[in-house]
């Protein structure tokens, strides 16, 4: 399938960043509208700057993302990114600002995956096609 969807999703958000937000999954066979970010990494190899539009849920300390990639066999090239330089930015809407990106693990993990199902329900399926734990990301905005 052609990814071309997931670069006129970011140009969109980029330009116009409330439109953007709220992305139709419909053209991947989703549920309907679902929020998205976006997030700024560096690239481990190139040190270039990568933006990628991804699903989000919120908590108190901050937004909750899904390293999933269709429940590949290996990780997104974003999150391996940011397991390399955990100082990441994220735009939510029109609001911008630095994070620091943090793999949640144990009770915690699964605490913020159930949260995180109901906003995308294939992640569950995701889970089941892949041996590797789908890893959950907190993005903690930095003062």
């Amino acid at each position: 399938m052609s990814l071309d969807w997931i670069d006129a999703h970011r140009e969109l958000y980029l330009v116009e960043p409330e439109k953007g937000h709220f992305w139709d999954s419909t053209v991947v066979g989703g549920p309907g509208p679902v929020p998205t970010l976006l997030l700024t990494t560096i690239g481990r190899k190139s040190g270039q700057q990568r933006i990628m539009p991804l699903i989000y849920g919120k908590v108190n300390d901050g937004y909750l993302i899904v390293a999933s990639k269709g429940g590949a066999p290996q990780h997104p090239d974003w999150y391996v990114n940011l397991e390399a330089n955990p100082e990441v930015g994220v735009q939510v809407a029109s609001h911008k600002f630095k994070a620091r990106a943090e793999t949640v693990t144990g009770p915690k993990r699964q605490e913020y995956w159930d949260l995180m199902v109901p906003i995308w329900p294939p992640y569950t399926e995701y889970q089941t096609k892949t041996e590797r734990e789908i890893p959950v990301v907190l993005l903690r905005p930095q003062a």
